[in-house]
């Protein structure tokens, strides 16, 4: 991804409200999400006609000065429709490259360029190079959260609530080159029983940190709960075992997509809900079904990049103009491909 600082801001206002953000590791701090705050960034996305999109593990106050909030493809998709000359993706940087490649006449911003993604960092395309180079003849499956470069050598992208029919939907006789969540993996394996899927060994750190033991403990001191369980969760084989064994009803147990779980919020009967995934989504789970009582099934489970998405990182965005994100137009054009083929199945899914 490249990004660039130096293009001049298109809001040459002063600014509503005093606002000195600094710069550390963590990424920009200094300003509170107060309400003259967002009333700011709103003016200033008006000002630059700019569409602000959050995902649902950004920070609470980002998901709610937002336009539109929601899993990663389907933000993009929404950036491809919208009629904006600029696109403020508040994600990792995967997601603003998405949005860019399926937007590419509109200027994308990252507030933070830094903000990186585990799981996308798991696999270069140098390495799906030689791995391609290992199985000539596969066909390549890439999960939505991985880099353009690597979309771009992709056959077919997927997302967590259609990974099993995109694999279906290969011819059964071709390997397939999963990648690059290992869990996920493991869940269309065992749901398409395909002996011919190989796995890259791939992760997102925080969602491979809610372990089973974890899961199970929860299960059992709150019996009547439904589960909602990522597929990229490392709780997500030990979810189907409690189910197997017994341990919980088997229509309690539920592998969800982001996405998936706000339609399920909002028709589960239950009246408590243990969530296995990034603690951010609990934010819109409780505005989805503000009556069901929502827990966490490890409450540490926050990612660090999608937090650098701050208040003051959006504002810095919005004044200065900064972080443009750019894809390559030959990289482009081979990932929008895989994208659109995925889409052509018939099931576009909506995110990870």
């Amino acid at each position: 991804m490249s990004i660039t600082s130096d293009r001049p801001a298109a809001v040459p206002e002063p600014g509503l409200i005093d606002a000195v953000w600094t710069d550390g590791s963590g990424g920009f701090t200094g300003v509170e999400p107060t309400a003259a705050w967002a009333e700011e960034v709103r003016r200033l996305a008006r000002a630059r006609n700019a569409t602000l999109l959050a995902h649902n593990y950004d920070l609470p106050a980002i998901q709610d000065v937002a336009d539109h909030v929601g899993d990663s493809l389907a933000l993009s998709r929404i950036a491809a429709e919208v009629d904006s000359d600029e696109i403020v993706f508040c994600g990792v940087h995967f997601m603003a490259e998405t949005a860019k490649i399926l937007s590419p006449d509109k200027r994308v911003l990252i507030p933070d360029a830094r903000a990186g993604c585990s799981l996308a960092d798991s696999i270069t395309a140098d390495d799906l190079r030689a791995w391609k180079a290992e199985y000539p003849d596969a066909v390549v499956v890439s999960y939505v959260n991985t880099t353009a470069e690597v979309k771009g050598l992709t056959d077919i992208c997927c997302t967590s609530s259609n990974a099993v029919d995109v694999v279906a939907s290969i011819d059964p006789d071709r390997d397939v080159l999963f990648l690059p969540d290992q869990f996920l993996g493991a869940h269309v394996k065992r749901e398409t029983g395909r002996d011919n899927i190989h796995i890259w060994a791939g992760e997102c750190h925080v969602h491979a940190g809610i372990n089973g033991d974890e899961l199970t403990a929860k299960a059992n001191s709150h019996p009547d709960a439904d589960l909602f369980i990522h597929p990229e969760c490392g709780c997500a084989t030990s979810a189907l075992y409690l189910a197997g064994e017994g341990a919980v009803p088997d229509d309690r147990v539920k592998i969800l997509s982001t996405g998936g779980m706000i339609d399920a919020a909002r028709q589960t009967g239950a009246k408590q809900v243990l969530v296995a995934t990034e603690i951010g989504m609990l934010h819109q789970l409780r505005k989805a079904a503000p009556g069901i009582d929502f827990q966490a099934v490890n409450d540490r489970a926050s990612c660090p990049y999608m937090k650098m998405i701050t208040p003051a990182a959006l504002l810095r965005a919005l004044r200065e103009g900064k972080d443009e994100v750019f894809v390559a137009d030959d990289v482009a054009e081979r990932a929008r491909k895989s994208v659109e083929r995925m889409i052509a199945i018939g099931n576009p899914g909506s995110g990870e």
